[in-house]
């Protein structure tokens, strides 16, 4: 059924018409009925005994209980002045006038004129008969209601008839047809065009409202205009009417969410329509205390192709408004609600829509994949955002949208679907600690800067060429305090995602490594001029083998982050870089050992023992938490394997 009131109030009776003069006749069909049910009840109170003709099959075709009017029959009874009385009586002759009513009604919605004198014999009618006041009636009166008086009487079945005569005369010239799914009347050979293209649009999305009611579309030439209704969903106030006059088109939409309103003249932003603002009106009759807001588009173009896109893209666009705020009401438990919006508009962009993701089952399916897929990392009643992070809740929800779509496009099992967003859960949830590695690797990169720095003021110093002391103690500060925010920055992420606690230690290795490595930058500061080559030697061989630690730390980082993935390679290359920073230990143990022995055996001044001491220290303390770094990244990785 057409949501008539609201079309009404738009000033588009037109297209209501056909709908209207259909329902004349089913009500013409009913009052029929209903009229041989209180004739065979008279009859039967006359002669109980005698035998009837069953009403079942009748009762049927016209929509009514025959069960109801099988029993009012049988309970009919006479008395001896002739007054028929059954339970139910009263109620079928409200009935049977509600019925020539609505037939009076659809009359004058086609032909006001031709409906007043209808209209006035009717009303007559009612007051000249008790039919419809109490649980019975004269059967002398029946007889009148029922027959067929002279030329210069009235009679209620003479009024149905004639009525009737004039529905079946409308219908003729309202008569409908189909028009690639649309029910149509009266329209020109260019209308049909017009239909089509507004259809090719709603066919090409209609599916992805699934078993959900909507999207009828009626369309009626009237005058200079074509008029196309859609009624979306189930809400009274929700419906789209568009009128195609020659060189233009106009849209008029209402709806009672002035979110989804917003949302659906967002959808054709790239549609040359020009949008009047959204106004609040109000309808009696309506739900929702009948308050609805409505906007308005027009296109003036004298480009029959232009017209004919606007109305495409408006058809194909209206599926997604189905069920717009329950999906939205469901995101929003998940993300903030401009993000829900946001989600909901990628689902109707790349054609996926929100009808499926409500089919399989909307909150509950977030919470079965919550609970199935990582219960220990997701606390119950944690918003998605919270644990993967705005853009990666966001980017996760798109996901689940596009799967459930899929699913049920392809005719794939439920099951299927829950475990495919499980999957992406996990991949996502996986992604956080790739964003951990990443910042594990960054405070690598700065550890190797450090170390770089520090060897490169070595080399100069053994060269004679000399290096700015100040700048380099200064430049180590700055990355230190960086590293420390990157560490801040880890720690924070660690304890709001719950990511496994090796992958925190090996954050917390690296920024003790650049800890110890600022260290070793001040000291290399403060060196003399005068360090003789036999110490600057081994000192630069310290710093080298700090500056492969730090490079050994970041390529191990980045491979651990893969492992999940599967690849083999990823995990060798990560347990490879393990090996070779406890090597790199045992150098910065060897060339320390070097330093302190060169120093201890004299020939250096007191300065210079000092410094060669504390740096070759710092250097190899900076080789010992690498290594440290080392045996954490190998647990870490022999632990996803073992998954």
């Amino acid at each position: 059924m057409m949501k008539t009131g609201i079309i009404e109030h738009l000033g588009h009776r037109d297209v209501l018409l056909p709908g209207l003069i259909a329902e004349a006749l089913r009500a013409n069909d009913r009052a029929k009925v209903r009229l041989s049910v209180l004739q065979a009840a008279a009859r039967h109170a006359a002669a109980p005994d005698a035998s009837r003709s069953p009403l079942t099959q009748e009762c049927r075709t016209a929509g009514l209980d025959p069960v109801a009017m099988e029993e009012l029959v049988a309970s009919a009874v006479a008395d001896a002045a002739g007054q028929v009385s059954a339970p139910g009586i009263a109620s079928l002759g409200e009935a049977i006038w509600g019925d020539v009513e609505a037939m009076a009604q659809g009359v004058a919605a086609a032909d006001p004129g031709a409906a007043e004198p209808a209209q006035a014999r009717l009303l007559a009618l009612r007051e000249a008969h008790a039919l419809g006041r109490t649980d019975s009636i004269a059967a002398g009166e029946v007889a009148r209601l029922t027959g067929l008086p002279g030329e210069t009487g009235d009679s209620l079945h003479r009024l149905i008839m004639d009525l009737h005569r004039a529905l079946s005369r409308l219908a003729v010239a309202h008569a409908e047809e189909d028009v690639a799914g649309a029910r149509a009347s009266g329209l020109t050979t260019g209308d049909r065009r017009l239909v089509e293209a507004f259809m090719r649009g709603l066919n090409a999305t209609r599916g992805l409202k699934f078993d959900h009611p909507g999207l009828g579309t009626h369309a009626a030439r009237s005058g200079e205009h074509l008029t196309i209704q859609n009624d979306i969903g189930e809400t009274d106030a929700h419906v789209v009417v568009i009128t195609v006059e020659p060189e233009a088109v106009s849209v008029t939409y209402t709806d009672v969410h002035l979110r989804r309103a917003r949302f659906f003249t967002g959808l054709l932003s790239d549609v040359p329509l020009a949008w009047s603002g959204l106004d609040r009106k109000t309808a009696e009759g309506l739900a929702d205390e009948g308050v609805f807001y409505l906007v308005t588009g027009r296109c003036e173009s004298p480009d029959a192709a232009i017209r004919e896109a606007v109305l495409e893209a408006i058809g194909a666009n209206l599926v997604f408004l189905i069920d717009w705020n329950k999906a939205r009401k469901v995101l929003r438990t998940a993300i903030p609600k401009e993000e829900a919006v946001r989600v909901l508009e990628w689902a109707a962009r790349h054609r996926c829509g929100q009808r499926a993701f409500l089919e399989l089952g909307g909150g509950e399916l977030l919470a079965a994949a919550v609970q199935h897929a990582a219960p220990a990392r997701i606390g119950f009643g944690e918003r998605l955002d919270g644990v993967l992070g705005r853009d990666g809740a966001v980017d996760f929800l798109k996901s689940v949208l596009r799967i459930c779509a899929e699913t049920l496009k392809e005719g794939s099992s439920a099951r299927l679907a829950r475990d495919r967003i499980e999957a992406e859960l996990m991949r996502h949830l996986e992604r956080i600690e790739a964003t951990l590695f990443a910042i594990v690797v960054r405070q690598a990169g700065l550890a190797r800067e450090v170390a770089a720095e520090v060897a490169a003021a070595l080399v100069a110093e053994r060269s004679g060429v000399g290096f700015d002391h100040t700048a380099l103690a200064a430049a180590a500060r700055r990355r230190e305090e960086k590293a420390d925010r990157l560490a801040l920055d880890a720690r924070q992420k660690a304890a709001r995602f719950e990511a496994a606690p090796a992958i925190q230690r090996l954050s917390d290795h690296v920024e003790e490594a650049v800890d110890e490595l600022e260290q070793a930058a001040f000291i290399a500061s403060l060196l003399p001029a005068n360090v003789p080559s036999d110490i600057l030697a081994p000192l630069s061989q310290l710093c080298a083998a700090a500056v492969r630690g730090a490079e050994a730390a970041a390529s191990g980082a980045a491979a651990a982050a893969a492992v999940p993935a599967g690849q083999r390679i990823d995990a060798e290359d990560a347990l490879a870089s393990a090996d070779l920073l406890a090597d790199l230990e045992h150098i910065g143990d060897a060339e320390e050992r070097t330093v302190t022995g060169r120093v201890l055996r004299g020939g250096a001044d007191l300065t210079v023992a000092l410094c060669a001491l504390d740096l070759a220290r710092a250097l190899e303390r900076a080789t010992d938490r690498l290594a440290g770094y080392g045996h954490a990244l190998r647990g870490h990785v022999l632990a996803e394997l073992a998954l």
